[in-house]
């Protein structure tokens, strides 16, 4: 015969058993839910901001088919290819803008990556530092650009322009895709050469 004291006892172990089990399975439940949302409990750090920087933008303009620099403020990476595509980005912004003097609608997200690597050749080209910058666009901006020798060589050269004007190591600029090599921007401009930044030369009613 279990005493009555034991009865109690065994009781009062059970319930607080289970109200302990039930407290772990929320506390699981909230952390399973906490993952799948990707919430976290520590305190949210806000993210870097690059410290605004003048930029010099050659851009293009189709009236007189000119490249002209303008000189612009903006957050700039300290990482070079981050750099790049960021003036990139607002030089292509300019371009979709309502009133752009070159209308070429995507804008900054057109600009998927810039990559610098060395410029391939002799020793003695390496060991001077100049760079070799790889643009990749977008395939909806290559679609929606403009169609025409003028407009397409423009875009390309105004690129180019500014990246020399931005990072002067780069020499030489070429340009793909989404990924992959294509013959021309919009069926004229060739983008399956290499193109010299000392070429795109920022003058009052320069053609291309």
């Amino acid at each position: 015969m279990i005493p009555r004291y034991q009865k109690i006892l065994l009781v009062a172990l059970l319930i607080v058993s289970l109200g302990m089990g039930f407290k772990l399975w929320q506390l699981r439940d909230r952390a399973h839910k906490r993952l799948l949302t990707g919430e976290t409990t520590e305190p949210t750090k806000a993210p870097d901001v690059a410290p605004a920087e003048q930029a010099t933008l050659i851009a293009a303009n189709d009236l007189d088919n000119s490249l002209v620099p303008q000189i612009h403020s903006l957050p700039l990476p300290a990482n070079p290819g981050a750099r790049a595509r960021a003036v990139l980005g607002k030089l292509l912004d300019l371009y979709a803008a309502p009133d752009a003097t070159h209308p070429v609608p995507g804008g900054a997200a057109s600009i998927a990556q810039v990559f610098l690597l060395p410029v391939p050749g002799t020793k003695s080209t390496q060991a001077s530092g100049d760079q070799l910058a790889v643009v990749n666009l977008t395939g909806t901006f290559a679609a929606s650009h403009p169609s025409g020798l003028e407009t397409e060589s423009l875009t390309v050269l105004s690129i180019c322009a500014t990246i020399r004007a931005n990072l002067p190591n780069v020499t030489e600029v070429r340009f793909l895709v989404d990924g992959q090599q294509r013959p021309t921007l919009a069926g004229h401009a060739d983008l399956s050469r290499t193109y010299l930044t000392a070429d795109a030369i920022p003058t009052e009613g320069n053609r291309p």
